[in-house]
Parts: structure tokens; sequence; C-alpha cells
């Protein structure tokens, strides 16, 4: 449903390349087609930064060099962050999933230098670190989505899932130390695990769950490139080497 229009509103509104989670099929073969290039070429996996590029080009949008807040990719004023997981059945509706989100540094945006003192307090306060890298992102785009990639061990099976972009309400999460001394978030309505945090290195996660409607397919095992072959159609030559 579009955004309704109202007198008083002061909103970045712009026209969606496609509803949230209606991927066109278009755009899945176009991922399909580079992600069974990559293996061809010889990709043992496909990184946070591989798929970005992937995605990018598939809808002729803009892979950055550097995040703005927590976009990744955009497309005119939509952008999109990233995120790839390993999982043993990505077609498994309901499996859980863990997606790192980036650091949240109490000690430097807030001064905690010893975050376990008061956990609650740490809570929020990665909470509020990650609010503010989604307002920025929303400064420039809008909407704003989060764009998963659940792909198999053998690079064969896929889910593709978004969810949209929001900040968290910190007073619905409760906090706990876990046995590796690293702060939980469980939702206070369910009970629902959350965010992790791990002190050491400061970095945040977040849970989610493959939902019903996400995308699944499957591609075929390519054969590798022949590596004399490929040298041979590109007209490789020695002179091309320059030892200084």
């Amino acid at each position: 449903m579009d955004h309704p229009k109202l007198r008083d509103s002061k909103r970045l509104v712009t026209k969606e390349l496609y509803p949230l989670n209606e991927i066109p099929e278009s755009t899945i073969k176009a991922i399909g087609r580079k992600l069974i290039y990559m293996l061809c070429v010889g990709y043992k996996d496909i990184s946070g930064d591989d798929w970005g590029n992937v995605f990018a080009e598939a809808i002729d949008g803009i892979h950055l060099q550097s995040p703005i807040g927590i976009a990744d990719v955009t497309y005119n004023k939509m952008a999109w962050s990233v995120k790839t997981v390993k999982n043993s059945n990505p077609h498994r509706t309901n499996a859980s999933i863990r997606l790192i989100s980036g650091r949240c540094s109490p000690d430097y945006s807030y001064g905690i230098s010893n975050p376990h003192d008061d956990i609650e307090k740490t809570g929020r306060a990665v909470l509020n670190i990650w609010n503010e890298r989604v307002n920025i992102a929303q400064d420039y785009y809008n909407p704003v989505r989060t764009l998963i990639l659940v792909r198999s061990e053998d690079l064969l099976k896929f889910s593709i899932f978004e969810e949209e972009n929001h900040r968290f309400i910190a007073s619905s999460y409760r906090w706990e130390e876990n046995k590796n001394n690293n702060l939980e978030g469980y939702e206070i309505a369910t009970g629902n695990k959350k965010f992790t945090w791990q002190p050491h290195g400061s970095q945040f996660t977040i849970h989610t769950k493959i939902p019903q409607n996400a995308i699944k397919f499957r591609i075929k095992q390519p054969p590798k490139l022949n590596v004399e072959k490929t040298l041979q159609q590109i007209d490789f030559n020695y002179d091309w080497i320059e030892i200084l």
C-alpha cells in the first residue's frame, strides 16, 4: 500500500522498485545467473560483499563502498542492508538465523567502560546505537530494508527474504548474560531471544527466522572453467606479465 498523502507530511517518499518481499522473478533469475557464474569460476563461498555486488547488479543499483548508516545497496532513493548466512536447509520455514549487524560500542558512544556493571543500561545503549544508524540511512533513503540470502553449504540451495528496517524500542526488551559473558536481549512480550551483543569486539547480532513467504530456489552445479581453455579464449600472452 502506498504512503498516504498528508498536508503536514515532510517525509521522503519514493516509488518502490517492488513491494516488500515481492522480489520479481526476473531479479531472482539474474541473481541465480550470477551465482552460477561465481561457482563456475571457482568461488568456494559467498561473502557479504559478494552478495551486495550480486544484488546491486541484478537491480542495476549501486553497492556503496562505505555504508550510509545501515544502507549497503541503493536504487534511486531505496536502500537495502544486505546479509547472507549459511544454513543446513535454507528451504526450511521458521529456521532460526543470526544476522551479524555491525559493531555497537557503548564505550565509544556512551563512555560505558564496563558493560557488565549494568547490563540493562548497556543493552539500551546498544539498541540506541543501532537506531541511530537506521536514522542516518532513513535521512537519505526510504524505504530502507534488510535483504537476507540464506545459502546452503554447497551453495546450490537458497532462500531470499526482506524485512522492513526499523528502530527498536529499548523498553520492549530485557537483557541477560549468557555463559560466555555475552549479553542477550529478549522480547518482553514473547520471551523470544532477539539480540546478542558480544563485549569482545562489540559485535551486534539480530535473531530472526526464515518466513513462510521467503523465495526459495536452487541452482545447478556448473562445470568449473578450464584454465587453459579460458586463457586461450581471452588470447592470453606472456607479454601481459611485466616483471619489474
